[in-house]
């Protein structure tokens, strides 16, 4: 197994242990695996993605409102995409 993979497989398996959490936040429309944006712009790192509603600045979370930028060494992405309607 590649270095690479093996770090996929981590992220996998620290996505699943904390989805629920990360999920029980205010905004939160979603929990996936990604490239993390920097800059505006996709980089090659690989990131657990918390999708919100709108991003808020930390000034206006309370403690527990916040999102980590890393869980148990993996890094943590918060983006913007708005509601998320289901589709019949």
């Amino acid at each position: 197994m590649t270095e690479s993979s093996s770090f996929l497989e981590k992220v996998k398996t620290v996505k699943r242990a904390h989805e629920a959490m990360l999920l029980a936040k205010p905004n939160v429309v979603g929990v996936g695996i990604g490239f993390r944006i920097q800059g505006r712009q996709h980089s090659k790192n690989i990131a657990i993605i918390v999708m919100v509603s709108i991003k808020l600045p930390a000034s206006q979370l309370k403690a527990d409102e916040l999102i980590p930028t890393e869980i148990e060494g993996v890094p943590v992405d918060v983006q913007e995409r708005g509601a998320i309607h289901a589709q019949g």
